[in-house]
C-alpha cells in the first residue's frame, strides 16, 4: 500500500500527516513564526509514532500556497530537500483546496468559498465543490480585493465561507450561508487531496515543487530610484 507524507506551513498553522497501510496519523499546531523550528521535529515524531522509516515514504505532499510567503517557502524547501535525498516524487496541493477539504471533513460542507487574508487589502480566493469526497476547484484561484470576489457562474445552493479572509466581513461581495473565519489548513486534508492526485498520476519530480503565490510581483527586487 502507498505511504504518503504531507506537510503544510502556509498559514499560522503547522501540520504534518502520514498515510501508511491505510491509516492516517497527523500532528497539528497553530504556531505563528515557529514553522521553521518545529516542522522537521514534527515529521520525526510522526514517523516514530507510526513506526515508519522516512525511506518507506513513496511520495511527499506539501501546501504549495497561496499563503504566507515565508511559510510557503519553508514547505517547499523542506519537501524538496527530503524528496531529492530520497529520490521520491512530490505532490503540490493548493492551500485553498486544503481549507475547503477540511470544511468538508469537519462540517460536511458541499460547497466552500475560501478566502485567505493576503494582506495589502486583498484576499486569496477560490471556490470548491465536493465530488466523490474530494473538494475540486470551480473556476480559478485568484488574488483580488474583497469587493471583487464572486461565486461560480453556475452557482446554486448554500455555500460555506471558510478562511481568514472572511474577517473582511461585509466588504466581501458574497453572502454565504455560514462563515468560519478561523478555519486553517490541516495536513490531514492535504493528505487526502494528495492521495487523490497520486491515484491520478499527478506526482512530479522534486525540482517541480514550486510555490504558488498568485501575485506576480512576489520576491521581485525593487527597481533603484
Amino acid at each position: 500500500m502507498t505511504t504518503l507524507l504531507a506537510l503544510d506551513t502556509a498559514t499560522e498553522a503547522c501540520s504534518v500527516a502520514l498515510l501508511h497501510e491505510g491509516r492516517v496519523l497527523s500532528h497539528y499546531e497553530v504556531i505563528p513564526r515557529l514553522h521553521a523550528q518545529r516542522l522537521l521535529p514534527m515529521i520525526q515524531t510522526l514517523l516514530a509514532e507510526a513506526g515508519v522509516a522516512l525511506s518507506a515514504v513513496d511520495a511527499l505532499a506539501f501546501g504549495r500556497g497561496p499563503g504566507a510567503f515565508t511559510g510557503v517557502r519553508i514547505a517547499v524547501g523542506v519537501v524538496q530537500g527530503l524528496a531529492f535525498a530520497l529520490e521520491r516524487p512530490v505532490l503540490p496541493v493548493s492551500t485553498l483546496a486544503t481549507i475547503a477539504q477540511r470544511a468538508h471533513r469537519e462540517q460536511a460542507a458541499q460547497q466552500v468559498a475560501v478566502a485567505i487574508d493576503a494582506r495589502m487589502d486583498e484576499v486569496y480566493w477560490g471556490c470548491y465543490r465536493a465530488h466523490d469526497g474530494e473538494m475540486q476547484l470551480a473556476g480559478i484561484e485568484a488574488v483580488l480585493p474583497p469587493e471583487q470576489v464572486t461565486l461560480p457562474r453556475d452557482s446554486a445552493g448554500d455555500w460555506l465561507a471558510a478562511g481568514t479572509g472572511w474577517r473582511y466581513g461585509e466588504r466581501l461581495a458574497v453572502r454565504p450561508a455560514a462563515v468560519d473565519a478561523a478555519l486553517l489548513p490541516h495536513a490531514e486534508d492535504l493528505l487526502h487531496l494528495a492521495a487523490c492526485g497520486w491515484q491520478r498520476g499527478e506526482a512530479v519530480e522534486a525540482d517541480q515543487a514550486q510555490p504558488v503565490y498568485l501575485r506576480d510581483n512576489v520576491a521581485t527586487p525593487k527597481a533603484p530610484r
